[in-house]
């Protein structure tokens, strides 16, 4: 039998002119290029043996392999999201969930003609969340996802303002003194309602917290309206310590003022995190449309929703308050689409995330996996609290977020413990809290889903090796320490 020749051999030039010369000389021009064998380690291919492009894009490509090996491996340097204790953002799903979600990524939500399933799960969660929320309209919820608590808050506050234009524009004859809109919220606020009133152009009016209350009580929101505010904000789940505001007290004076002459004024319940949270735990606790003067809620799907970033969503009490003049009615890719929006093409996946977690855990769902992530923090607290160099400030009583600060005497300061925990991977803001009391600086701990009670206690085991380790210069132990005690 007659075996063929390897490739090189046909390759070797022909007598010129003739068929063997066409033939080798068309072998010759597929033989495969060194570089085109994946025969090479990983480490030794193109793009890993060099700089890759930082700030221009690069003249040529690299083999899909490498170019997910480099972003991955720098990607590396970044800190271990589970052990984030800073983020309120989720940081595990379900398998099953993150397979929804890549199957959904190319989706755009605005492309409701073409998607319109996907645009059937937004309506449904909207739905879903307004009986959540006790919203007197059911199954006619008024309402939308957005891409995250801070674009829902900034429709809620356009739509206080759209209120408040066309009440004033109404009562124009009745001598009402002019000046700018403004909007009346706790200094304790989470930054994007500062955001919305400076892109918006009205006034914010921060009440003053202090020792006695950490948040927006009645009184001082009453005493900052008068006929130009537009809104009372209302935090259900303080970014600093966790804490809600007693919305119920601050409508019910908000009713009294009304009452005696002064300003109507309206409530918008920012639940940024307590939107998924309270209604679980605190079912009986009065702070969404069961309150007259509520118009509207957010909330994060991407936080105690339990759905991966980023996705909102605002609700309000029905149709009314939303002004009509805000609703675009588009005519985009042959359908007509109602959308009130500050983005318009975003992904549908995870609004599909968010209808899953709903048909997966249910209420009773939900109720586990917050009373877990309570129970946790609660215990987190107490541990704390009983060991000696440190004084709390929330023990995980409302949102399950545990605020600690130093203890008097002690030679390091809550700064210098958040860099020590840092070290060991933990990632533990160390903050001030709002002016009039931003002499007090403290450490905030956010148990979320997947942050587990073993979790907790290798944390536990962490600070106080870290503290340890401020106090002494020593690294230490934790097998050889029982506290923190002097």
């Amino acid at each position: 039998m007659t075996r063929c020749p390897p490739l090189r051999q046909l390759t070797r030039p022909a007598p010129s002119g003739s068929f063997g010369h066409a033939l080798a000389m068309a072998l010759h021009r597929h033989e495969p290029d060194e570089d085109d064998i994946e025969i090479r380690p990983q480490f030794a291919q193109h793009g890993e043996t060099s700089s890759v492009a930082r700030n221009r894009l690069p003249r040529t490509g690299m083999a899909p392999a490498t170019a997910y090996q480099v972003v991955h491996d720098e990607l590396l340097l970044d800190g271990s999201s589970r052990l984030n204790l800073a983020t309120f953002v989720t940081t595990w799903m379900d398998p099953q969930a993150e397979l929804l979600m890549a199957e959904c990524a190319s989706k755009n939500m605005i492309d409701k003609d073409e998607y319109p399933r996907t645009a059937e799960l937004e309506r449904r969660c909207v739905n879903m969340l307004a009986d959540l929320w006790h919203a007197p309209e059911s199954g006619k919820a008024t309402g939308c996802s957005t891409t995250g608590s801070s674009e829902a808050a900034m429709l809620a506050g356009m739509a206080m303002k759209w209120r408040w234009r066309a009440a004033r524009s109404a009562a124009n004859d009745s001598g009402l003194p002019s000046g700018p809109p403004n909007l009346v919220m706790g200094s304790n606020v989470q930054v994007c309602w500062e955001k919305f009133c400076r892109y918006w152009e009205v006034e914010p009016r921060l009440v003053p917290v202090g020792p006695d209350s950490t948040h927006l009580t009645s009184d001082g929101a009453v005493a900052h309206c008068d006929e130009n505010t537009i809104g009372v904000v209302a935090v259900l789940g303080s970014t600093y310590d966790g804490a809600y505001e007693p919305v119920a007290q601050i409508a019910a004076a908000l009713q009294g003022l009304g009452d005696s002459g002064g300003p109507e004024v309206s409530v918008h319940v920012d639940a940024a995190s307590g939107g998924f949270v309270a209604p679980f735990l605190d079912p009986d606790l009065e702070w969404d449309f069961r309150v007259g003067r509520v118009c509207s809620i957010n909330a994060s799907g991407h936080k105690y929703g339990l759905v991966y970033p980023g996705v909102g969503w605002v609700v309000w009490r029905d149709a009314g308050c939303l002004p009509d003049d805000l609703v675009f009615d588009v005519d985009y890719l042959g359908g007509h689409m109602p959308t009130f929006a500050l983005n318009f093409s975003r992904p549908g996946a995870q609004v599909v995330a968010q209808y899953y977690n709903f048909l997966r855990l249910g209420h009773d769902g939900y109720r586990r996996v917050q009373q877990a992530s309570r129970a946790t923090a609660q215990w987190l607290a107490g541990r704390i609290a009983r060991a000696g160099p440190f004084t709390l400030v929330s023990s995980g009583d409302d949102l399950p977020v545990v605020t600690f600060r130093a203890a008097e005497g002690e030679k390091w300061n809550v700064f210098d413990l958040s860099d020590a925990l840092r070290s060991r991977g933990w990632l533990v803001p160390a903050y001030k809290m709002p002016p009039a009391l931003d002499d007090v600086a403290v450490l905030r701990v956010v148990v979320r889903n997947g942050f587990s009670h073993d979790l907790a206690a290798l944390f536990l085991e962490a600070l106080r090796d870290c503290v340890h380790h401020l106090r002494t210069g020593e690294a230490g132990t934790t097998r050889s320490r029982t506290g923190f005690h002097h």
